[in-house]
């Protein structure tokens, strides 16, 4: 695992200055301890730190084709590198090293820019072509791997693994997007392709961008999508048997290290999936780690136990104090630009601990996504059988009117909280859904924002991230709909970020297996009662796992990171909360209205309200600009 950075001239040749390219590089360092390299020629240099994981005696980057007129720089992983070394050697082409970064310079030769497609793993790399004049930028299929690029008044392009490797250019305009910040406040992180800066982007997830000199900057090109294409009738039993081999070998190819190598165990359904397969196919214990927590609420760490024993791994585990906030504002420098979701305190820790007996990690990231397992999809789909039956024409007036009347009752049973769902069942599929997700509601973040950055959006809503997604999807099916629409937000912008930044501050490498694009590509086209049947998320993975995994793990609640803001901020956080929300710093953006930055806190600190989602993310975005 790497991190990478570039200046490209767009317009000339002009000299690459030495001095900010290393200050881009060395930015990332924590990606890549191991080593650094730079290269320059005419208009271009590309800069890399190294995180050395196989072919450890060489595959220093950015690193060149024969006749040194490719060269590449890359973060990540082809695990199928084996399989395409031979079929491009029969081709003509000469390996030096027996690192996978050498197959993408050859197969870039060989096949251009559909090289891309015959990549299995997790990458983001940066190749640029002498012969050709032509500067090459691809992500892999679901965003595990960041890339982040601008193109500079000046005619210079960046690029880089993080966004501090962009800040870290002089030239770079740190004006704030009006639409980024509406869009945080609504999921809690800054989606796709956009980033808190206006100009700066996110290259997208399964997507390329090819530049030439004097040319105008074009558009990422997408060279991949989550199909959901039915397989047609299969048993459930079939199913089951299928999903297991198929896991056990994408597991299989992610075992791949000349580096102590272990996996997360949560407790929960999808790291224990990923320990036993990598149990029965190792003939050594497992390195396993898990983290504790002192509060029982929040603890999971008794039912990681029950899978470490079982599969006797080599187990680590550390209690973290449930009052461990001391991260707050580290996390700010972590992520670069504003992100809200609370359970990167926690994944920061576990990541702390994994680094002291491994340098690659396997976690189970991406099962609730492909396979239904959040509890929101089940209520989505309720939503959806009640909306089948009146027109929207009906329901968007009378489930409005019964909504805006109806009392908020947060903290009633499920049941008893109708406002929420009368709202939605107001709103058509996507709106629901966008309601479900939103961390701020239409009608508070209205209330957020000043009426002069108000009338800044242009009655831009957040929603229209969801509505470009679903305009583009491969299904109609109304879970599956929903489940591309987290594949394409959620997933790349909240989850794989959070560990992403979360393991490269501690120079540890982690690797998902169920993302592992052939094996999404199956799982999308099981049939939806497979995934989720009788309310029962996970369903078709949970089943074919009874032999491996105990009812205990299977079948429990689903408890997630947590951490508990709601009691930090009328506790501990008190004082922090007041001094953040009601301070200069928020006050003098002209973002926020100061009257109801007051509501939120006094009525959070009084107990009559449980804002503490609002409040963290507004303690985030406070750290970002002290930050910034």
């Amino acid at each position: 695992m790497c991190g990478i950075a570039g200046i490209f001239d767009t317009t000339g040749r002009s000299e690459i200055s030495r001095g900010i390219l290393e200050a881009m590089n060395q930015s990332q360092f924590h990606r890549g301890p191991d080593e650094g390299g730079l290269h320059f020629e005419p208009g271009l240099g590309f800069a890399h730190r190294r995180l050395s994981i196989i072919d450890l005696s060489s595959g220093q980057q950015p690193l060149f084709n024969e006749d040194g007129s490719v060269v590449v720089v890359f973060n990540g992983e082809i695990y199928n590198f084996v399989d395409l070394m031979p079929e491009l050697k029969a081709l003509g082409h000469t390996f030096r090293t027996h690192c996978d970064t050498e197959v993408i310079v050859h197969a870039w030769e060989e096949w251009g820019e559909a090289c891309v497609e015959r990549f299995r793993g997790m990458f983001a790399f940066a190749l640029w072509d002498r012969k050709k004049n032509t500067l090459f930028l691809a992500r892999d299929r679901l965003g595990i791997k960041p890339l982040y690029y601008t193109l500079l008044p000046d005619g210079k392009f960046l690029f880089g693994s993080e966004l501090k490797a962009l800040v870290a250019h002089p030239g770079l305009q740190k004006q704030m997007d009006p639409f980024a910040i509406e869009e945080y406040f609504a999921y809690g992180y800054v989606p796709e392709p956009r980033t808190i800066f206006f100009g700066t982007h996110k290259l997208p997830p399964g997507h390329t961008l090819t530049l030439a000199r004097g040319k105008p900057l074009g558009n990422p090109v997408g060279y991949w999508d989550v199909p959901f294409a039915s397989h047609g009738p299969i048993s459930e039993k079939d199913a089951q048997e299928e999903l297991i081999a198929r896991l056990k070998e994408a597991v299989k190819i992610r075992l791949v290290a000349e580096v102590p190598l272990g996996a997360f165990l949560s407790g929960g359904v999808d790291s224990g999936a990923v320990v036993a397969m990598m149990a029965e196919l190792s003939n050594d214990p497992v390195n396993t780690c898990s983290i504790a927590f002192s509060d029982p609420k929040y603890n999971e760490a008794d039912y990681a136990k029950i899978v470490a024993e079982r599969y006797h791994t080599r187990h680590s585990v550390e209690t973290v104090d449930t009052d461990d906030f001391s991260l707050l504002d580290k996390l700010a420098s972590l992520y670069d630009e504003p992100y809200a979701d609370s359970s990167a305190l926690p994944t920061y820790r576990v990541c702390e601990l994994a680094k002291k007996s491994v340098t690659v990690a396997l976690s189970g990231d991406g099962g609730d996504e492909n396979l239904a397992g959040y509890r929101r999809y089940k209520f989505h789909m309720m939503e959806e059988k009640m909306r089948s039956i009146l027109p929207l024409g009906i329901r968007r007036p009378l489930f409005g009117l019964l909504g805006s009347v109806y009392p908020k009752l947060d903290r009633a049973p499920r049941v008893f909280r109708a406002k929420s769902t009368f709202e939605a069942l107001a709103r058509d599929s996507v709106e629901g859904y966008f309601h479900s997700v939103s961390i701020l509601g239409d009608k508070l973040r209205s209330r957020l924002f000043s009426r002069k950055f108000g009338s800044e959006l242009q009655n831009y809503n957040a929603v229209e991230v969801l509505r470009r997604h679903a305009a583009n999807s491969p299904t109609d099916d109304s879970l599956s709909l929903v489940q591309y629409l987290d594949m394409k937000t959620y997933l790349p912008g909240d989850i794989l970020t959070k560990v992403d930044r979360a393991s490269m501050a501690h120079a540890l490498e982690v690797r998902v297996p169920l993302l592992d694009h052939k094996l999404v590509e199956w799982i999308s086209g099981l049939p939806s009662n497979y995934k989720l049947k009788g309310g029962e998320g996970k369903y078709i993975f949970k089943s074919s796992l009874s032999s491996r995994l105990p009812s205990d793990i299977l079948y429990r609640q689903k408890m997630g990171f947590a951490v508990p803001l709601s009691s930090w901020f009328r506790g501990p956080l008190k004082e922090r909360v007041r001094t953040s929300l009601l301070g200069e710093r928020l006050n003098d953006t002209g973002i926020f209205d100061p009257s109801f930055l007051s509501h939120l806190v006094e009525e959070h600190l009084a107990g009559r309200r449980d804002y503490s989602a609002p409040i963290w993310s507004l303690l985030m975005f406070e750290s970002f600009l002290k930050n910034a």
